[in-house]
């Protein structure tokens, strides 16, 4: 398996291993919206090959963390691998590459809505741990985050996500 950042040419494919995933086509929408705003960062959306076919992709992009100030934070979504790959720790290896390649571009924290028995072994704690509010109503051990080397205490607040995030 080879995890890589994402190019033009494997826009196609992102897309068609995310409807796949989900059984529908609003996460691929929203790579693409994300990918046509000031929130994307090319390096931080990775894709997952075996044999030279995308099976996997993980997109790490900017939102919001506010409380007295506006904090841009990391959010992971969506993580998607296709479903005849899945349970082979594919997914698992585009996380821990994701927070791999974050931590030297000195984010702070990663903030994901996810599964609660999934995001744990990487570190990912429930956001309340860190006075991380959820922009909507949701248990709260899968609104979570992941602090970086970069992380510091004034990183709280309630996360607002951007307009891309809004399409979908």
């Amino acid at each position: 398996m080879n995890i890589r950042s994402e190019t033009l040419l494997d826009y196609p494919a992102i897309a068609e291993v995310n409807t796949l995933a989900f059984g529908q086509e609003n996460e691929a929408k929203l790579v693409e919206e994300i990918r046509h705003s000031d929130r994307y960062i090319s390096e931080l959306s990775l894709i997952a090959e075996v044999a030279g076919i995308v099976v996997g992709h993980i997109l790490f992009s900017y939102i919001d963390l506010v409380s007295e100030e506006t904090l841009q934070v990391l959010g992971l979504a969506p993580l998607a691998v296709s479903p005849q790959f899945q349970r082979r720790g594919i997914g698992s290896k585009l996380v821990e590459a994701g927070l791999e390649r974050a931590n030297p571009r000195g984010e702070a924290m990663v903030i994901v809505l996810g599964h609660p028995y999934f995001y744990p072994r990487f570190g990912f704690k429930p956001s309340v741990d860190y006075q991380v509010e959820s922009p909507f109503p949701v248990p709260e051990d899968v609104f979570m985050v992941k602090p970086l080397k970069n992380y510091q205490e004034k990183y709280k607040g309630k996360v607002v996500y951007p307009p891309a995030f809004a399409g979908v």
